[in-house]
């Protein structure tokens, strides 16, 4: 027995729901979130993903960019070398960074080696197109070689995705930040359709029009920053921006049941039909979190009134994507229905 396990009782990944995708995979509804913000150490993030596995997650939310896959990788190697699990019963997850967009199985295949992998269960676009930014730059960094949102481009990293998992690489692919218009203007190009789309949703910003389109395409919501990311990177706070875990309506219902709003945040994105991956190395939150995917889920009232945050507010805004002649991060994300040029 672990020291983690002597601890906390660990909690059967059977108890855990799971969405079906359109593979027939099976997609634990809560994950763990290994975006570090620039506040953790790869050995840090390592050692969570590795009691979180022993606690009962069977969901890893990977990115190259995040720079600890090799860290990761092992952890998972030790920890299926003890018998807490096999490695058909994890959900992987990696991601193609921004520079990588016209090499993707070199990039790809990179992530394999680092996780010791022969495959990953899901494989996504991190962001639609190739525009990049250093590691840990600040909100004010612009990068002169980026530019607009391109169909071509972007169908050109999709075949390349698709041919992963022709080759038995992938299980799945998917994107992430994607947006209506940009979906709307690849589909019919596509040959293998994406399986989920990442994207930010809390309370606060719950994006119901993207949210109901990808549901009606079969794509699969998987909500990042579910409680509103309080440990995000200076970059992506700006003055204005809301606070989940603050909302009169989660503040309200913690308080009746007694617990800390996080749940609450958490235990609306599970009632609201997405997959979550909330980012902790704390044993006792993201032993919460997982355990509020079945335990005593909000009543219809409850969920109700958590409609009443929604203000809006994103986060994630991307400025950093920015490319000469936008005139603001908004046109990034197609708030008018079109893709800004």
């Amino acid at each position: 027995m672990s020291d983690i396990t002597k601890q906390f009782d660990a909690i059967n990944p059977a108890d855990v729901p799971a969405k079906v995708l359109r593979s027939g995979d099976k997609l634990p509804t809560v994950g763990l979130g290994t975006f570090g913000s620039d506040r953790f150490t790869h050995d840090e993030i390592a050692a969570a993903v590795k009691d979180a596995i022993r606690l009962g997650y069977r969901h890893i939310d990977c990115a190259a960019v995040y720079g600890n896959e090799k860290e990761i990788g092992q952890a998972i190697k030790e920890v299926i070398a003890e018998g807490v699990c096999t490695r058909e019963e994890l959900f992987i997850t990696g991601k193609v960074w921004n520079d990588r967009h016209r090499e993707v199985e070199k990039a790809c295949q990179e992530t394999l080696d680092d996780l010791q992998m022969d495959y990953v269960d899901m494989y996504l676009i991190h962001w639609p197109f190739p525009n990049y930014h250093a590691p840990g730059c600040d909100g004010d960094s612009r990068n002169p070689d980026s530019r607009p949102f391109s169909v071509e481009e972007f169908m050109d990293t999709w075949k390349q995705c698709e041919a992963l998992v022709e080759a038995g690489k992938v299980r799945n692919i998917g994107t992430s930040n994607m947006t209506i218009a940009k979906f709307d203007a690849v589909w019919d190009l596509m040959k293998i359709y994406p399986a989920v789309n990442e994207m930010e949703m809390h309370p606060c910003f719950q994006q119901q029009e993207l949210f109901d389109y990808c549901m009606s395409k079969q794509i699969q919501p998987i909500g990042f920053m579910p409680i509103g990311s309080p440990t995000r990177p200076d970059r992506d706070v700006a003055e204005g921006d809301a606070v989940d875990i603050e909302t009169p309506a989660i503040q309200a219902i913690a308080k009746a049941r007694g617990v800390h709003p996080a749940v609450i945040c958490i235990k609306w994105a599970i009632k609201n039909g997405q997959v979550t991956i909330p980012f902790s190395v704390h044993p006792a939150e993201y032993l919460s979190n997982l355990k509020s995917s079945f335990d005593n889920p909000l009543t219809d009232e409850e969920f109700a009134s958590i409609k009443s945050c929604d203000c809006g507010s994103r986060l994630v805004k991307g400025q950093v994507f920015l490319w000469e002649g936008a005139a603001h991060w908004k046109d990034l994300w197609d708030e008018d229905g079109v893709i800004a040029q």
